[in-house]
């Protein structure tokens, strides 16, 4: 829910240190959509305007903010220059560029890298097929795990009690699966614990996690887990279609492309490839 302007108190915003608000308010700037306005990134935050101006003018002064027409605001390019710089120096985007752009080839759909930001899936790197059409998901887009393809393929290759973490149960060492709050994006979206763990145990088992329909009307989704040297999710890779373009069947034929093209990048950062399971139509391995 969008929070409304200057209705917090001081003596609530004094709850947050400084450095909090830095970082609520460039989260807002960066959001798609922008440039945005002050009063946005204050709805968005919920800090007073003149907190968020003050943020703002020190974020210009060092290059991470730019003033835009009509009194909004932009990243700036020190921040670009820096997320550039990151993105750039990242050995699992360096192997999974080539990994994304022949699936795409392979496919024929968008092809995308995302890792984990505590309860949510970031989208880092996109590989994008000429269409008259383009998909919501771009870099620096961001879903809940349990609504979106590489989000659940992540989960499937967490430890059980860590996926309940980043699900939000409240006890991780015994997670009360009807305590999780999980809030429905689409008439689709896996609100039902006791359906997202089929989904996830589905997962784990066959390689690759499909979103069906969970974060966006007409979408689907197919995306398996990157491992690193440890056996760890560091990541997800995966494609996204419309539904009459990416349908049952496709994804039948699509879903071990992807889960290999994961297992590619994961080999090359030392992860030890693991046995494939045989699932039958009820979930369970043969």
């Amino acid at each position: 829910m969008v929070k409304a302007v200057n209705t917090r108190s001081v003596d609530q915003e004094l709850v947050k240190g400084p450095v909090d608000k830095a970082m609520e308010v460039l989260d807002a700037l960066v959001r798609p959509g922008g440039p945005h306005r002050l009063g946005e990134i204050a709805r968005r935050t919920g800090l007073t305007k003149p907190t968020v101006h003050r943020h703002l003018r020190t974020m210009a002064e060092y290059g991470f903010a730019e003033p835009a027409e009509g009194g909004s605001y932009r990243p700036g390019p020190r921040l670009l220059g820096l997320a550039a710089a990151a993105l750039s120096d990242s050995r699992v985007l360096e192997l999974g560029r080539p990994v994304l752009a022949d699936l795409r080839r392979r496919t024929g759909h968008v092809a995308f890298y995302a890792v984990r930001h505590a309860s949510e899936a970031v989208y880092l790197e996109q590989s994008e097929p000429a269409r008259e059409y383009r998909m919501s998901t771009r870099p620096g887009h961001r879903s809940p795990l349990y609504a979106c393809g590489v989000g659940l393929a992540m989960l499937s290759a967490l430890p059980p009690e860590e996926a309940a973490a980043a699900l939000g149960a409240p006890d991780p060492a015994g997670p009360d699966p009807d305590a999780l709050d999980l809030e429905a994006r689409t008439p689709h979206t896996l609100t039902d614990p006791a359906a997202l763990r089929a989904v996830l145990a589905r997962a784990a088992l066959c390689g690759y996690a499909v979103d069906d329909e969970y974060d966006e009307p007409d979408v689907r989704s197919v995306a398996a887990p990157v491992l690193d040297a440890e056996g760890r999710a560091v990541g997800a890779l995966g494609i996204s279609g419309l539904t009459f373009t990416l349908d049952s069947e496709s994804v039948e034929v699509f879903g071990p492309m992807v889960r290999a093209a994961a297992r590619t990048v994961s080999a090359a950062l030392g992860a030890r490839t693991p046995a494939l399971g045989v699932v039958d139509a009820g979930g369970e391995r043969a």
